[in-house]
């Protein structure tokens, strides 16, 4: 299911609860666990390479990571998903957050291959999460939960995917 950037930012809005800012309320670590589980052993099978994966990451919003390597991939940069604990967030980038202005960008660049994107895009999709591009979640936060003092300029990547 591809969302408009409308709904994403709609969704985004409801998912901002300023009194649970590492984890929303009824967060379930176990099923999160699990579900990124499936998720590392989709890439895997759907790349035919071994990914990495680090999970559970503390005073963050984000869950985990988990990295398809550059090897596996047709233009040689690693893919890596971050997953939020909030309601399934995932951000699809090449080689790391902030490397790139978005995936449209690496793709100019000749780092991300259109079919790599979209067989990740897939496997996100079809095991329930719902992707954000890195565009949208840079843009300014404009919510009404308070960020940590240490964001210079708060954006929607720091309340969904940022430490606290």
């Amino acid at each position: 299911m591809t969302e408009s950037e409308a709904d994403l930012l709609a969704l985004l809005r409801k998912l901002d609860d300023p009194g649970w800012l590492e984890r929303p309320q009824h967060y379930d670590r176990g099923e999160t666990a699990m579900h990124f589980g499936v998720l590392v052993a989709r890439l895997e099978e759907d790349f035919a390479a071994r990914c990495t994966a680090e999970q559970d990451t503390q005073d963050s919003s984000e869950y985990g990571r988990v990295a398809v390597p550059g090897d596996a991939t047709v233009c040689g940069t690693r893919i890596v998903v971050c997953v939020s604990k909030f309601g399934s967030l995932a951000l699809v980038c090449a080689d790391n957050p902030g490397a790139f202005f978005g995936t449209d960008d690496a793709q100019t660049e000749g780092e991300l291959d259109a079919a790599d994107l979209a067989k990740v895009n897939r496997a996100l999709v079809e095991l329930g999460y719902v992707v954000v591009a890195e565009e949208l979640l840079e843009s300014d936060y404009d919510g009404p939960s308070q960020l940590p003092w240490h964001v210079q300029r708060p954006s929607w990547w720091h309340r969904f995917f940022g430490i606290f």
